[in-house]
């Protein structure tokens, strides 16, 4: 009897886990192809983009310039928390299991989420800031400034190499040793823990985003890579040797954009 309830509950954890992931690639794919479909609008007014260069922006612009970043962290964040996700998912259940408190998993994730849409907020802002100063090549384009180009770049390579940058990833990395150490009980709790992981995600990843400014806010292509990137970063054995040899590239990568500059 005892067998067949382990292997009852093995069956309901593993449907569970199947459950959060589609809900997990859903989401994510809703949030591609939002973006998708907003690189095909850009495209398409690409010369009314550029005249809007030297306008101000209104309050819907605004709105819409957040909306923008915050579904494009959505994209590509969200998949990348993937194994926390699904390891608090199988937490949970166990719990349940034992007729102890039990939250869905959404709380978590929206605690996550939260994070990342205020770092949406953040670089909604910045974008502002470099099209006023026309900074930009259009309103969600690249950087029109070489200088500022390699100095973002010299920036995310010096950052692979911090200390923070290693203390952030290794709780990326380690999504057991974050649960033991940060559970929380009840939907507050979860949500907490969601911040607390989202604020960890963003503090090892925040720089690279910023690369977006260098690469094309709206570039699909390097969009993908970086997210890729960060996915590697968190879940393959040599992740943080990755994270130092990109950074020598990303700094290289700045130096000549400067030094090409001064030629």
């Amino acid at each position: 009897m005892q067998m067949q309830n382990v292997m009852s509950l093995d069956a309901v954890l593993r449907r569970d886990r199947v459950v959060v992931m589609a809900g997990v690639v859903a989401l994510a794919a809703l949030a591609w192809a939002y973006m998708v479909y907003l690189a095909q609008s850009t495209s398409d007014m690409g010369h009314g983009m550029a005249a809007a260069q030297l306008q101000s922006w209104s309050a819907v612009d605004f709105g819409l310039m957040f909306l923008m970043w915050a579904v494009m962290m959505v994209a590509m964040m969200v998949p990348t928390a993937a194994p926390m996700i699904l390891l608090f998912a199988t937490v949970n259940r166990r719990r349940r299991e034992q007729e102890r408190p039990y939250v869905p998993t959404s709380v978590f994730l929206s605690g996550y989420v939260i994070v990342w849409s205020g770092f949406a907020a953040l670089a909604t802002g910045a974008n502002w800031g470099l099209h006023v100063n026309s900074l930009l090549s259009s309103m969600m384009g690249t950087s029109s400034s070489a200088y500022l180009g390699g100095a973002l770049l010299l920036t995310a390579g010096i950052f692979q190499w911090s200390p923070l940058k290693y203390a952030c990833l290794s709780h990326c990395r380690s999504p057991l040793g974050f649960l033991m150490a940060e559970w929380r009980d009840g939907a507050g709790g979860a949500l907490r823990m969601g911040l607390k992981h989202g604020v960890y995600c963003l503090g090892c990843c925040w720089v690279l985003m910023g690369l977006l400014f260098v690469l094309g806010v709206m570039n699909l292509l390097w969009i993908a890579a970086l997210a890729a990137f960060v996915l590697m970063e968190k879940v393959i054995h040599n992740g943080h040797l990755v994270s130092r040899v990109t950074g020598l590239l990303l700094a290289g990568w700045g130096v000549w954009m400067v030094a090409a500059e001064l030629v």
